[in-house]
């Protein structure tokens, strides 16, 4: 190809910039592709292409993109935190890697990067070379709160930890700053039930929660008010459409309660690739069909149909691998259950329930960002919002009659294969003995359940709850007469 002049690459330069602010990507993409063909220095059109492509669903290229930006300009740090976080989400996290140890290098980033390359070891399961790193950093920045909360998130604090001490001290101080205090607080509670004082434990949880309620106050009310919208929504759905590739399974059910075990059980499965949280079903549903309460009734097929398409190819995109079936375990697709069923009748649907005072206890004690899941900081409106979980899951049920397989997951970790075959049929799929031992994948884990779920199977978790009876009065009191189960 004959080479552009300065004027026509600064011609096509505008056009893409223009096309790209105004969501035209397909003009962006021709214009990059042109100025791609001469310019093999610069680092923005390589990454505008990699943008593109993710929209696209066209995870290969969004990689291949990615990795000549980064080669192209290893200082600039915005981009390397933007390639680093692209590759963990799109299954390449050992990509990563040598991405985090070059921001190290630069200036300002040295912690932050080193603690999200440990994180990234602990996702893939290898906990030693994390946790060295961690130790490191620690010894080096004893007052940065959130390395020991991520770090002691996939390790059991041991009685006579040194580092429990050097959080107690780092609690005591007035001048810890109040994000800092939260971290420490999710920390230091884990490490004071693993070494047997659960009062102090829950104190610690109590005082995070109550400084991330008061940073991100939640409106139950309002909530109730936009799912009500999101099922009435639903309620004269059209025809199914064809089936396609892949073909999802959606295990759903409130955080905590063993979705990412079942995940596991099922992904162990050799024709079936784990998704993770990909959150596509809700967005897409706000996006196509209207968000919360102005979602209006949905009746176009044709709209049915693109959702389906553009479900699919972005499930296809961050799901590694051409397994015909994945899953998807992201949290709220439960309120769109009626439409994934006439969108993808293909579709399989695994709701999984748990005791709910452990459901509580467990959200209660774990670290969320602050904003997400808001209702998780006080107990009375983790008893509603469990409540209206387990009401939604019944209207489908009686709407939908067979198309929703339940599990326990009390069940689950007490007598594991029959409820695990009985998840793989639900699935559509022959039994494979790998799915009894879920804990030998070694994919990566996106969860809070990075370190139980490379153990075995077992009821190690159920029943937790007991422990904590009279600090959860609160809970039981707000969830009333109604049964647990």
């Amino acid at each position: 190809m004959l080479p552009l002049s300065p004027q026509r690459l600064a011609t096509l330069r505008q056009q893409a910039a223009s096309a790209m602010a105004r969501g035209q990507l397909a003009q962006a993409k021709t214009a990059l592709q042109q100025i791609d063909l001469v310019d093999t220095t610069s680092a923005d059109t390589p990454f505008h292409l990699s943008r593109i492509a993710y929209e696209e669903g066209d995870r290969d290229a969004c990689l291949s993109h990615l990795r000549r930006a980064a080669q192209r300009a290893p200082a600039n740090a915005k981009l390397l935190i933007h390639a680093a976080e692209r590759f963990r989400a799109l299954g390449a996290a050992d990509e990563a890697l040598p991405l985090y140890d070059a921001l190290a290098a630069l200036p300002g980033q040295a912690v932050k990067a080193r603690a999200d390359k440990a994180h990234t070891l602990q996702l893939l399961g290898r906990f030693d070379e994390a946790e060295a790193i961690f130790r490191k950093l620690i010894r080096a920045h004893p007052r940065e709160a959130q390395l020991y909360r991520i770090f002691l998130a996939a390790r059991k604090t041991p009685p006579g930890d040194p580092l429990l001490k050097a959080m107690e001290q780092l609690w005591a101080r007035k001048d810890l700053a109040p994000d800092q205090r939260v971290h420490l607080g999710y920390a230091l509670g884990k490490a004071l039930d693993e070494t047997g004082d659960p009062a102090r434990a829950f104190a610690c949880w109590s005082r995070a929660n109550a400084a991330q309620r008061e940073a991100a106050p939640f409106d139950s009310a309002a909530q109730d008010r936009e799912f009500d919208a999101v099922i009435a929504a639903q309620s004269a759905l059209p025809q199914g459409t064809a089936s396609g590739a892949p073909a999802p399974i959606f295990v759903t059910g409130m955080p905590r309660s063993g979705t990412t075990l079942v995940e596991r059980i099922l992904s162990a499965h050799s024709s079936v690739g784990a998704g993770g949280e990909l959150g596509h079903a809700l967005r897409l549903s706000y996006q196509v069909f209207g968000a919360g309460e102005a979602m209006q009734p949905i009746t176009d097929a044709a709209k049915m149909r693109a959702f389906a398409e553009r479900y699919r190819r972005l499930a296809r995109r961050d799901v590694p691998g051409e397994s015909p079936v994945i899953t998807d375990k992201s949290i709220l697709s439960y309120l769109v259950i009626g439409l994934l069923h006439a969108a993808m009748p293909d579709a399989r649907f695994v709701v999984v329930q748990r005791d709910p005072r452990d459901i509580a206890l467990s959200i209660w004690r774990n670290h969320f960002v602050t904003g997400t899941h808001r209702y998780g900081n006080d107990l009375a409106d983790l008893a509603h919002s469990i409540k209206r979980f387990r009401a939604i899951v019944a209207q489908w049920q009686t709407a939908l009659p067979g198309v929703i397989h339940q599990i326990r997951y009390e069940d689950l970790v007490t007598d594991p294969e029959p409820q695990s075959r009985a998840l793989i049929a639900a699935a559509g799929l022959e039994w494979q003995d790998a799915c009894l031992a879920p804990q030998n994948s070694s994919a990566a884990v996106k969860t809070l359940s990075v370190a139980q779920v490379r153990q075995p199977i077992h009821a190690g978790r159920a029943r937790g709850w007991q422990k904590y009876e009279q600090q959860l009065a609160p809970f039981i009191r707000a969830w009333g007469d109604d049964p647990w189960d």
